[in-house]
């Protein structure tokens, strides 16, 4: 494929070249006549002739190499080609080269990934097949733009949001700070987001292109084929509800969203952990967080539902808790039969390795490399809580496959990353799975779910 592509752009180009060219530059007339009537031959400078040549032969030799390559080499060269972009991207403001990120994965101007996951990262949750338990965390494409861009960089899932039901604008800017030195960044955006109707238009739109797809590849699909992906395409899509700042009926907020995005999401998430819209922290209490369930899977399962059944209800906790708040919330969890925790959101604490940083003074919460341990060691106290019997999603601070890993055997079933993300670009991902894969094989496991929770059987 990639062959035919090369040699098809290389004719083009050369017949362009050809073509362009006035047929009189061959120099064949010497009459006067021929002379009058012929058009003027253009002056090419020396630079002109060797900025040309050099152009064809640059075509020609990239023409050859693709044609030489298999697709999964050159699938690996276009990865590795991103990272030349990073350095470009660090020098725009932090805020402004997101939404420029954004843009180009929803234009389809970043890499596909063509080559398999690695069998052993394959694994199934709540009915659901993921080709590989490595996740896009939600805050990075907030108004579900790029989902297609995104799953086709790799991810086993996507997760968008967090979505309120009226749009607002966020906190004033700047909220969106670097600390490249210590791998961390912290935002205090306050769910900016461009509100429920203008995120279902979306999602509808992928929904609908999603089932065309599915109809016309039917039947050149064996029904015996294992598809892995949901409702919006090769990965599973996960849709992150928030609440309006100005809203004093929260419960409302999820539920409507619940009503409005449920049907093309292939999980959702109740987000009340988020240090940047006041007092939504406070939901996660006890007796607050189990009010708040019950409405929304109230919500859910009121609603018309196929074989497929409701989409899982999970939610999104924050770091900075007590033993006893984390308490709190297994007992809820296990009462209601919560279909999963993500743990954790971003931090208000910060860790000696940020401290000396001027910009560890700004508010807001603080995510990357910092967040690692403090992240793990919740994760794991909340395994241990919920005795395994609830899948958690790990999150915070993970920039390679070893970090994931970390959190697969602290008890994570599913993994996600963001500011490693952002600052590895999508390199980052298949070397995230590559290393993952090595140490499971490292340590003899034959399957990803084999390792979840390993550090406490």
């Amino acid at each position: 494929m990639a062959s035919r592509v090369s040699r098809r752009l290389l004719k083009d180009f050369l017949l362009k070249r050809v073509t362009s060219t006035p047929v009189s530059s061959v120099r064949h007339f010497s009459s006067s006549s021929s002379s009058e009537t012929a058009p003027k031959i253009p002056h090419f400078s020396k630079k002109g002739r060797l900025l040309t040549g050099a152009t064809i032969g640059l075509v020609i030799a990239g023409g050859a190499y693709v044609s030489t390559v298999d697709e999964a080499t050159f699938c690996g060269w276009l990865f590795n080609a991103t990272k030349l972009v990073n350095p470009f991207f660090a020098l725009l403001d932090a805020e402004f080269a997101h939404k420029l990120a954004v843009l180009a994965a929803a234009r389809g101007w970043v890499p596909r990934e063509k080559r398999p996951d690695p069998s052993i990262l394959g694994l199934e949750v709540w009915g659901r097949k993921f080709s590989n338990p490595i996740g896009l965390a939600a805050g990075f494409d907030k108004n579900a733009e790029a989902i297609d861009g995104l799953l086709g960089l790799g991810f086993g899932f996507v997760e968008v949001g967090s979505v309120t039901p009226v749009p607002q604008e966020g906190n004033p800017k700047p909220r969106i700070f670097r600390l490249r030195q210590e791998g961390a960044i912290i935002n205090r955006c306050g769910f900016n987001s461009e509100g429920i109707v203008a995120v279902a238009k979306r999602l509808g739109a992928q929904h609908g292109k999603r089932k065309l797809d599915e109809t016309s590849s039917a039947s050149s699909t064996s029904n015996n084929d294992v598809k892995h992906g949901g409702k919006a395409g090769p990965g599973i899509l996960g849709v992150n509800l928030g609440k309006n700042k100005t809203s004093e009926d929260a419960a409302a907020d999820y539920v409507q969203g619940v009503h409005s995005l449920s049907q093309y999401s292939d999980y959702l998430v109740i987000n009340v952990s988020s240090p940047n819209t006041p007092g939504l922290r406070m939901l996660q209490g006890r007796k607050q967080l189990k009010d708040l369930v019950k409405k929304v899977q109230a919500a859910r399962d009121e609603m018309q539902w196929g074989e497929e059944g409701p989409p899982p209800l999970l939610v999104k906790i924050a770091p900075d808790l007590s033993k006893e708040d984390l308490e709190d919330i297994a007992a809820v969890a296990l009462a209601l039969r919560l279909d999963g925790l993500i743990i954790s959101n971003t931090t208000i604490s910060r860790p000696d390795s940020v401290k000396k940083s001027p910009v560890a003074e700004e508010t807001g919460g603080l995510s990357g490399k910092p967040l690692l341990n403090l992240s793990t060691n919740i994760l794991k106290e909340m395994f241990i809580l919920t005795r395994g019997k609830i899948p958690l999603i790990g999150c915070g601070g993970v920039f390679s496959g070893e970090d994931a890993y970390k959190k697969v055997r602290a008890g994570a079933t599913l993994v996600q990353l963001y500011t490693g993300f952002a600052y590895g670009g999508p390199a980052l991902i298949p070397r995230i799975k590559a290393e993952l894969a090595e140490c499971l094989e490292r340590d003899g496991f034959k399957s990803i779910s084999e390792a979840v929770g390993a550090d406490y059987r």
